[in-house]
C-alpha cells in the first residue's frame, strides 16, 4: 500500500522538474522562444530585414521610391531596432505570402486585419492597433513566417512599445 503524498508535495515535484528541464535546455544552448528557420538571428547577423509590402490606402502607399505610410514606417523602425536595413518587395498579398512561406521574406505588411485569409499559411502578430470604420473595428496585424516564434515575439514586443 502506497501512502498518499503530503499536500503540496506533487506541485513541489513538478516545480523542481520544470527548473531542471529549463536548466538542461539552457545548458544545451536552446532558448525559448526559438526560430527553427533562424529568422531573428539571420536579420541581426546579415543586417537585412526582408519585408513584403502590399498596397493598402492609409497603411502602405506605393510610389517610385520605397513603400511609405504607417506600416512601412513601423517596419523601418523595427529594422533599426535590430540594426538592419529594410529590403522591400512590393507585390500582391498572395505572392508575398508565398514568398513568406518559402523563407524569402521575414514579414509582410499591407493593412492586414486579424481576420485575413492567410492565417493558415503565415503567422499573424498580436493586433498592434485598431481602426474604427463604419463596419466596426478592425484589428491590424503583421504577417511573419509560421513557427518563427523568437522573431515574432521580438516584433510584438517592439510593436507594443512603438504603438503605445
Amino acid at each position: 500500500m502506497n501512502p498518499e503524498p503530503a499536500p503540496g508535495r506533487c506541485s513541489l515535484s513538478v516545480g523542481v522538474l520544470l527548473v531542471l528541464v529549463t536548466t538542461v535546455l539552457s545548458a544545451c544552448g536552446l532558448s525559448i522562444p526559438t526560430d527553427p528557420g533562424g529568422t531573428l538571428d539571420a536579420v541581426r547577423r546579415d543586417g537585412v530585414l526582408r519585408a513584403g509590402a502590399s498596397p493598402s490606402p492609409g497603411w502602405v502607399e506605393i510610389g517610385t521610391d520605397a513603400p511609405a505610410g504607417r506600416e512601412p514606417e513601423l517596419v523601418e523602425g523595427f529594422a533599426d531596432h535590430l540594426g538592419a536595413r529594410v529590403e522591400w518587395t512590393v507585390a500582391g498579398e498572395e505572392h508575398l505570402v508565398e514568398m513568406l512561406e518559402k523563407g524569402e521574406l521575414d514579414l509582410v505588411v499591407g493593412g492586414l486585419s486579424d481576420q485575413n485569409a492567410w492565417t493558415s499559411k503565415a503567422a499573424p502578430t498580436r493586433p498592434y492597433t485598431e481602426e474604427r470604420t463604419a463596419d466596426g473595428t478592425t484589428a491590424h496585424v503583421v504577417l511573419v513566417p509560421m513557427g518563427e516564434n523568437a522573431f515574432q515575439s521580438e516584433l510584438e514586443r517592439w510593436l507594443d512599445g512603438a504603438t503605445s
